[in-house]
């Protein structure tokens, strides 16, 4: 990261202590879920969140996802959320509806709230896909909320 002199800079932080972080989770493609779920609380827990300061919501589809991080974020009880799922490509169009309109709601709740949200939710091709990224996407889903969390909290 480059630093310019006397210019101030906010460094990027992945200190979760004290951080509230609410989790959403598809069932749909449960096991790709849960293993999103497990790999995020556990880097979590790494980087310092504690276990009372995470709240798990789980809803059947990518479609809910919106509307329970939206009451979430409106509930203003958490510094940072994070959404996890997967839409794996099917013989429809419905695959793309289902992205697209999961990741506009969220985009949408972000901006509308001011709550920073790590959309973790996969878009794959094949299962194979989706198990093969879980892991490294839900690890980067909890950096990015503690990091979001952090910062948002600097700049106010």
């Amino acid at each position: 990261m480059p630093h310019y002199d006397n210019i101030p800079e906010i460094a990027p932080s992945l200190d979760g202590r004290g951080l509230a972080i609410g989790i959403v989770m598809s069932r749909f493609n449960q096991d790709v879920g849960e293993g999103l779920l497990g790999a995020c609380t556990a880097e979590l827990l790494r980087l310092g969140v504690a276990p009372a300061d995470m709240v798990i919501a789980t809803v059947p589809g990518a479609l809910e996802i919106p509307l329970t991080l939206q009451v979430m974020a409106q509930s203003r009880r958490y510094h940072a959320l994070v959404a996890l799922g997967a839409v794996i490509r099917g013989e429809t169009y419905h695959f793309e509806l289902v992205s697209n309109e999961q990741g506009s709601g969220v985009t949408q709740v972000t901006l509308d709230t001011g709550v920073p949200i790590a959309n973790g939710v996969l878009t794959t091709e094949n299962d194979d896909q989706a198990l093969a990224r879980m892991q490294q996407k839900g690890q980067d889903c909890a950096q990015a909320a503690v990091e979001m969390a952090n910062l948002m909290k600097a700049l106010t």
